[in-house]
């Protein structure tokens, strides 16, 4: 019944964010391959790339422990607040939902009331079901503490989307907390006239990052994690000249983007024609 609910919820939630109901037995879109990936895709490693504290050990494991940020706590609940001495800045986050975050940047002590109530948010929902994603809905939830990186703002996020593991484009955001600028970049790192969302427009500006010195690195890393999925897009950071992993998404905007048709049928092309239906 939950699978037969899933496909009701997807029609649905596509239909009201993208005006279109999805075609989920023959996906030739972007978007439509998304839910497919939803409801179908039932592979375990999804599940230990997109927890945010498995990932870590994962990307430890198979590419260098440099390529990760320290935790500096993990559990299914904040410590009690006299063992909470983590050094500021840090970030707190869920394990199991981008959305997710709260920063905790000085120089004001830390709002435990407040954090308290949001970890507790986070603990007792089951993310996913909204939306029908599963992943998230087998991961057992965490809060995870890291030092916060970047100086100021969150340091500028390289999004790399891996088709049939090749990655093909990255999107590029930075200033996070001072109105989110985005740019998308071929793998050349040509510029392309588009971005990832359909609630912004792509950045013009002279303060567009340049290619990361440690792009190459990104790119055989994200098609390293990628490796044996249809599609899955792999996040980095750099940090003084070197890649830190971010996450594991499979369900960019979970689907729900209206993206011009020609891009939505192009980068639906590029999935394999038949899709895994589990692990």
């Amino acid at each position: 019944m939950r699978i037969l609910a899933d496909y009701f919820r997807v029609m649905r939630q596509y239909r009201r964010r993208v005006g279109r109901y999805p075609n989920l037995f023959r996906p030739t879109r972007f978007t439509e391959k998304v839910q497919v990936a939803k409801l179908r895709w039932r592979i375990p490693r999804m599940v230990v790339l997109a927890d945010k504290v498995l990932a870590k050990q994962v990307v430890a494991e198979e590419l260098g422990r440099e390529w990760t940020t320290p935790t500096l706590y993990a559990g299914r609940s904040l410590p009690p607040r006299d063992a909470r001495n983590w050094p500021m800045p840090f970030v707190i986050k869920a394990n199991n939902w981008s959305g997710g975050n709260y920063f905790v940047t000085g120089p004001q002590p830390p709002d435990w009331d407040d954090i308290e109530r949001s970890v507790d948010y986070w603990m007792g929902r089951t993310f996913g079901r909204s939306f029908g994603e599963w992943v998230y809905r087998e991961i057992p939830p965490q809060v995870l503490v890291e030092p916060y990186i970047g100086a100021g703002e969150p340091p500028v996020d390289y999004r790399l989307h891996v088709f049939d593991g090749r990655a093909d484009f990255v999107s590029v955001n930075w200033e996070r907390f001072a109105g989110l600028k985005r740019a998308v970049y071929d793998r050349d790192w040509q510029r392309l006239p588009f971005i990832m969302s359909d609630d912004a427009e792509p950045y013009y500006g002279n303060d567009i990052p340049p290619m990361p010195r440690s792009y190459p690195e990104m790119i055989r890393a994200a098609e390293h994690l990628a490796a044996g999925f249809p599609f899955a897009r792999v996040d980095f950071y750099e940090i003084d000249g070197l890649p830190r992993f971010g996450e594991v998404t499979f369900y960019p905007n979970s689907g729900f983007i209206r993206l011009p048709e020609e891009l939505d049928l192009k980068y639906g092309a590029m999935w394999p024609d038949e899709l895994p239906a589990n692990g």
